[in-house]
């Protein structure tokens, strides 16, 4: 990724904010409401890839099935929460986690959904108690929504990625991460929003390589790599519900552009096989945004040098992918 702007050189105070002081100050605020989610070693052999290390850090046993509760919780601990409660717009983790959080902090949440969003993570947003609309085809219909409805309630919106807060949050995946495995080389995360890969890139810095991954059909970051900026991108895919959301952030492309090091672009029959190949050699139930990380290693897009140790996010598990009958 081009070296454009440098992340001392930002100049937003509230950017600023998104650092390792604060995000560890953030992990000790959250840290009685979520999970420490385990990391496993394999060698890359297992999955043909010779001559590597590879350590999965399995975020999908994340209360609510994914990192987002991270990013939730601290909205909801850090910021003055009104009697209308919270709103928040999701193609589907997001909006499990905040409807979650809200029910663990006994406050009424509203959450906005594409026709997109998964059937099962729809079921878990009102399995928590909160009051689910779905509303248009995309992420960005329900966010146009929830912020109109946010206006008219007076409800706290918690943005799914474009946040200082929610990059606090998940910027304590890196904080973990790093505790827990402190040798990596490189660190493979997918994008979406951005809320994740931005958190994580704002802890490490560029003392690691970390390589983003998006659905072909949904290159949001691609896009605003090669545009400078943030901009419209396709929003399709299998991963639609998850890593779908139009545009980047803001706040997280001024710390990509610092330190991201590529982006990658995955299809979805290679999301497919690295959610496949997840069940088949871990007995790991990842849905497809889960698996994208993954898939840049199966397939090959990324291709590691011999003795590498790289970290892989499986970020989420919210699927109806496996069936148990009896």
């Amino acid at each position: 990724m081009r070296q454009s702007v440098s992340f001392t050189e930002v100049t937003d105070s509230r950017l600023a904010r998104v650092d390792r002081e604060n995000i560890s100050s953030t992990y000790e605020l959250i840290r009685p409401y979520i999970r420490r989610t385990p990391i496993v070693e394999v060698e890359g052999s297992d999955f043909g890839l010779n001559g590597v290390r590879l350590i999965h850090k399995l975020e999908l046993l994340q209360h609510s099935g994914s990192f987002k509760a991270r990013g939730a919780f601290t909205n909801l601990l850090m910021r003055p929460i009104p009697p209308a409660g919270v709103v928040a717009a999701s193609g589907g983790n997001h909006g499990v986690a905040v409807a979650f959080a809200a029910m663990k902090l006994k406050k009424p949440a509203r959450i906005f959904v594409p026709e997109v969003a998964s059937p099962a993570k729809m079921e878990r947003i009102r399995g928590y108690g909160a009051d689910l609309v779905v509303t248009g085809q995309l992420y960005a219909d329900a966010l146009a929504a929830s912020e109109e409805w946010a206006t008219q309630s007076g409800a706290m919106l918690v943005h799914a990625y474009d946040q200082i807060e929610t990059l606090l949050g998940q910027g304590t995946v890196g904080l973990e991460f790093e505790e827990q495995y402190p040798q990596l080389d490189t660190l493979i995360v997918a994008v979406g929003g951005g809320g994740l890969i931005g958190g994580i890139a704002a802890w490490y810095g560029s003392r690691i390589k970390i390589i983003g991954v998006e659905p072909e059909a949904a290159p949001t970051l691609t896009r605003a790599v090669q545009a400078g900026r943030p901009v419209d991108a396709e929003a399709g895919g299998i991963a639609a519900d998850s890593l779908a959301p139009k545009r980047v952030g803001e706040l997280m492309f001024r710390i990509a552009q610092a330190h991201v090091k590529d982006v990658l672009l995955v299809s979805d029959r290679a999301i497919q096989e690295a959610q496949t190949a997840l069940w088949n050699v871990m007995r790991v139930v990842a849905e497809p945004g889960g698996a994208a990380a993954f898939a840049a290693l199966l397939s090959r897009r990324y291709q590691p040098r011999a003795g590498e140790r790289v970290g892989v996010l499986v970020c989420g598990g919210n699927t109806t992918a496996v069936d148990f009958k009896m």
